[in-house]
């Protein structure tokens, strides 16, 4: 048999599916019969397409002495809550016919059962829980969020989160303004009732206590009297952490922790981490073998306990910590912000004075919203999961091993779902499930219902029973990504610094804020340090501490084709195949460079090897980015290589410059604090756009106590669920 045309119905009521099949599709020529899993059209027109007129007679047909008539057999299954759908021809060569009939049942499928993107719906808690509101339309989330500690509360807080994400990216909305300058003739609301901070002014006011508590306490350590304002209790954390163990050392270098320290906050260092796609309908050439990165994400972050100890330098070094404290707007002035928050437990807002503003808040921040001109950004990746402390059965997964990007299947109603897995410490293990969004109206992306999926494709991504697992926490969040040549924001103001998730950052593959700001924080603490000491609060001297950088964002188009395009249903197998032939290039090469392009720090000349072999491999690939990117977005993805490869250059004939400015820059701080303060910018972008692979063999450092690692690990076997197609 022979396979004419695969294609996605986006519904997960197959049985929907195989009834119209059998009962109200009509095909243009023959009869149809329906079959277990569909259905047989028979006595169609046997007359051969052009292509096969005067091939003759196969000998598989003279030897049975038989000539089956030309038909089709419709196979229709159900995998990761949605229908897939494949037609075979069990004549030795498709007829016209045929070909026509697989035509028609593409545009019939299509028109009967075109892509939904169900709306959310709008619930009032003052007559019922959460979790009344919710059964109807999402009973799978509800009834494991009830088996979590605080889940009520957790569970509303995903509703509130996809509220005020759905709300910001409508067209309609215009953005709120909550940063002011005074010198501009937009008013600030009136904070005449508001109280004076008691322990104000401060060098340093950090909104957000995730990622911002690590630089926070950075900058308190250095002898700068600073402020963490936190929206939820501190150290609460909807996020687990993963980072490279030659990343986390810069945490220790900094003097932010001991050696001794920085393992109490480890939960566990892998032996090995998998990166595996499904390649059940990936053309051969193109498919990927099993991809280790032993020191990719190797570390498993006990985030809360990280958090605590940043909290507690803060505190020892004479700095403070506001949580749950709502931030509301803040005025600029020539001689510094006044910061206006609302605490929880207070009728009254605070009045906060400082010398810069630090935004950490991440996604829901409404400062990067204001700058970015109500501009929703140009993609998201929903991300969610769960923390679990046991129930797998015995041999499911070795702990000592992660499972970084691994997909059990192709498009799913719009989306290349793609797991994580990622063992902590003791026997916790959080799982991942997200998805890369290009943002529209009509599909902002949804949390409630890719928890839904979650909690259903589970049992098929890792085989086990939910009802015998401990759920400990939900993780969830958008994670933002801007795509830009530069970062240049609409709007500019002084005495602002942006950092984390609220930077629109985003790795394509592992998207990891943590990691991407433990990387940039020698730069950032030297730069923030540099500008408090010398006082340079204006924009022009500050739009240089940034996370931004060149290598990071040409992997961006790698993000475009995962993609689906709202109202288009591209063949199922797509994203899988490109990532395979990725992947399989990736394989190919030594461990170093797989992993440096995983987490985006790839070399010029690497990232182009690896492109061009991918494409020469499977040319389609370049067909598809085209249509999924547009023509507009590959133009400007042209300009940011462009600019890659500037920077490049010059980091290869300037890369003596930061090592020369450690050394020899004393004097020039003294003399021109601001010509050095750009130098210093300017030499950290050259380290981080143009990193240098490590001399020798790789050895994987172990962090005492939590592993013995070897050089060396077993081959990882995974199949996937698919039926029988014969």
């Amino acid at each position: 048999m022979k396979e004419l045309l695969y294609l996605e119905v986006p519904t997960p009521n197959t049985s929907v599916v195989k009834s119209w099949l059998r009962k109200d599709f009509t095909p243009l020529a023959g009869r149809t019969l329906a079959t277990p899993d569909g259905i047989r059209i028979e006595g169609l027109d046997s007359k051969a397409s052009p292509s096969q007129e005067g091939a003759g007679t196969s000998p598989k047909r003279q030897r049975s002495g038989k000539v089956l008539p030309a038909g089709l057999s419709v196979i229709v299954w159900n995998l990761q809550r949605t229908t897939y759908l494949k037609v075979f021809s069990w004549s030795p060569r498709p007829t016209l016919a045929e070909e026509e009939g697989c035509q028609q049942l593409l545009r019939a499928v299509q028109q009967q059962f075109p892509p939904r993107y169900p709306d959310l719906p709008a619930i009032d808690l003052s007559h019922q829980t959460i979790f009344e509101a919710l059964t109807p339309f999402y009973p799978k989330t509800v009834q494991y969020f009830q088996r979590m500690p605080n889940g009520a509360v957790d569970l509303e807080r995903v509703y509130v989160w996809e509220k005020r994400w759905r709300d910001s990216v409508q067209p309609t909305q215009a953005p709120k303004s909550v940063i002011f300058q005074a010198d501009q003739p937009q008013a600030p609301p009136d904070g005449s009732d508001a109280q004076p901070y008691a322990d104000a002014p401060y060098d340093l006011v950090v909104l957000g206590g995730a990622l911002g508590a690590v630089q926070a306490a950075l900058m308190a350590q250095r002898g700068y009297r600073v402020l963490l304002v936190e929206r939820l209790p501190f150290e609460r954390m909807h996020r687990a952490w993963n980072i490279a163990h030659s990343d986390l050392q810069v945490l220790v270098d900094l003097g932010l922790f001991t050696e001794k320290e920085l393992e109490s906050v480890v939960g566990r260092q892998y032996l090995d981490g998998f990166n595996k796609f499904f390649d059940a309908n990936v053309p051969p050439p193109c498919q990927a073998p099993v991809l280790h990165t032993p020191t990719a994400l190797d570390v498993a972050v006990d985030s809360e306990a990280l958090l605590k100890h940043c909290g507690d330098r803060l505190i020892a070094a004479g700095s403070h910590i506001q949580d749950q404290t709502e931030f509301l707007w803040a005025e600029i002035d020539d001689d510094g912000v006044d910061i206006y928050v609302q605490p929880a437990k207070a009728e009254q807002p605070l009045q906060i004075r400082s010398r810069l503003l630090v935004d950490a808040m991440g996604t829901a921040s409404p400062i990067e919203w204001q700058l970015n001109g109500g501009r929703a950004f140009d993609n998201i990746c929903p991300s969610v999961g769960a923390c679990i402390s046991g129930g797998f059965p015995a041999g499911s997964w070795d702990m000592n091993y992660g499972d970084f990007l691994s997909t059990c299947g192709d498009i799913a109603r719009g989306r290349q779902l793609i797991w994580k897995l990622l063992p902590g410490a003791d026997n916790d293990l959080t799982v991942y499930l997200f998805h890369y969004h290009e943002i529209h109206p009509d599909s902002p992306g949804s949390l409630l219902n890719l928890y839904e999926d979650f909690f259903h494709i589970l049992p098929e991504y890792r085989r086990c029973n939910l009802d015998k697992l401990t759920w400990r926490k939900p993780t969830f969040g958008y994670i933002p990504g801007h795509f830009k040549a530069g970062y240049r924001r609409q709007a500019r103001f002084d005495r602002l610094v942006t950092l984390g998730d609220a930077a629109t950052l985003q790795s394509p593959l592992i998207f990891s804020g943590f990691g991407n700001l433990v990387r940039r924080l020698p730069g950032l603490t030297a730069l923030l340090d540099t500008a408090l000491k010398h006082d340079l609060w204006r924009h022009c001297h500050l739009k240089h501490i940034r996370q931004f950088q060149s290598n990071l964002t040409i992997t961006w188009l790698l993000s475009k084709a995962m993609m689906i395009p709202t109202w288009q249903t591209p063949a199922p197998s797509q994203v899988n195949t490109i990532l395979n032939a990725i992947f399989r290039v990736l394989s190919q090469e030594e461990t170093g460079v797989a992993e440096r392009f995983i987490k985006d720090r790839s070399t010029w000349m690497e990232f182009n090897r690896i492109i061009s072999k991918a494409a020469y491999q499977n040319p389609q690939l370049l067909t598809w980015l085209w249509e999924t990117a547009g023509p507009r977005d590959v133009f400007r993805w042209l300009i940011t290589y462009v600019t890659f490869t500037v920077q490049s250059l010059l980091g290869w004939s300037l890369g003596w410059l930061p090592g020369w400015l450690r050394h020899q820059g004393g004097w020039i701080e003294q003399l021109l604090p601001r010509g050095y303060f750009r130098l210093l910018a300017w030499a950290y972008r050259l380290e981080v756009n143009q990193p240098k692979p490590p001399a020798g063999p790789q050895q994987k450092p172990a962090i005492a106590g939590k592993a013995s690692i070897p050089l060396a690990s077993p081959t990882l076997v995974r199949t996937a669920s698919e039926p029988d197609q014969s």
